[in-house]
């Protein structure tokens, strides 16, 4: 069974946390403003006490969303937003210098209705300045007191490194789940080396390991996924046949198959925090509920075979996007 918290920008948490984003941002049309609000209010009255936003999540919207919902709760829980990647006259733009930095976490504040922000990732390493610049420009944000902690997304272990040696770094942010396995090529081993907390997104895999996303051909005109090659027909439809095999051992386990993803991720160490986003009540109470699920080690082993990364059809990002993260692929 996963401990009931986990460790991160030296503050406990629940073992599951929030990703905000889907809310306003990258799956179609963002949810209604009220239904949105309820969903974070729900998710605090559960005790998630780990929400995650960004800057460039709706061009703002979120973080607004975020601060006009629980700016009046704001000492209950852990807020992370991030920079360097935002939107700027309708494109979104990777910008890394420590100018754009400061000034963005300024925004920040200013729409999050907060003085400071627990965990603040820099989003993309802007590979025209040097990951030094970056932190650095985040250390003073750290030494003037609005920001408590430092994180980073998608970098490897190699730049991790780099970037820790300029200040600490309380978490590395990349994607994570039975069928994005590429943490463990040199991530994740690199923050059990530093101390660095490794937060998992898209952990159910960006719908697919919920188990009903069977039809992707219906995708909205402004869903991410249509860019993705796993989510092109061929792929999909050659992922789909590991379905059969993981939803009977969900039934094994006595849980969805949500909750069995999220429970192999808690099972990879006390370190890893799983920050699934959903739009709807009833999938964020299904996903709480997985850190009560207790795999046995054998059935963690049998889930990291069946989803072993060359039973995986097709690559996690197109090229273009591929070109922009550090982080180590298979």
């Amino acid at each position: 069974m996963p401990s009931n918290t986990r460790n991160i920008a030296n503050r406990s948490v629940f073992p599951i946390g929030l990703g905000c984003m889907n809310l306003s941002h990258a799956y179609g049309t963002p949810l209604p403003e009220a239904d949105a609000q309820r969903l974070l209010l729900r998710a605090l009255e559960l005790g998630v006490d780990f929400f995650d936003t960004a800057a460039l999540y709706g061009f703002g919207a979120n973080e607004e969303l975020v601060g006009r919902t629980l700016s009046a709760h704001r000492s209950r829980f852990l807020l992370a937003s991030k920079c360097g990647m935002q939107g700027i006259d309708g494109k979104r733009v990777i910008d890394g210098r420590a100018a754009t930095i400061k000034a963005t976490c300024e925004d920040s504040l200013r729409r999050l209705r907060t003085d400071h922000i627990d965990l603040y990732y820099l989003h993309r390493w802007d590979k025209a300045v040097p990951i030094e610049e970056s932190v650095g420009a985040l250390a003073d944000l750290v030494r003037e007191g609005k920001i408590g902690a430092i994180g980073l997304s998608e970098v490897s272990a190699a730049t991790l490194r780099r970037a820790h040696a300029v200040h600490p770094v309380a978490a590395l942010q990349s994607e994570y789940s039975l069928w994005t396995r590429n943490p463990e090529l040199g991530a994740l081993a690199a923050c059990r080396e530093l101390g660095v907390a490794f937060v998992a997104f898209s952990p159910v895999a960006r719908g697919f390991l919920g188990g009903v996303l069977r039809d992707v051909s219906g995708f909205d005109a402004k869903d991410i996924r249509r860019s993705m090659p796993r989510f092109e027909p061929d792929n999909y439809a050659a992922n789909l046949r590991l379905l059969d095999d993981a939803l009977a051992m969900a039934d094994e386990a006595g849980c969805t198959l949500a909750q069995l993803a999220l429970a192999w991720l808690l099972a990879q160490g006390d370190d890893v925090i799983p920050i699934p986003g959903t739009t709807r009540i009833d999938h964020l109470e299904q996903n709480l509920g997985a850190a009560r699920v207790a795999l046995s080690p054998a059935l963690v082993d049998r889930l990291a075979t069946l989803f072993a990364p060359a039973r995986i059809s097709g690559a996690r990002y197109n090229a273009a996007t591929q070109a922009e993260i550090d982080s180590e692929e298979y």
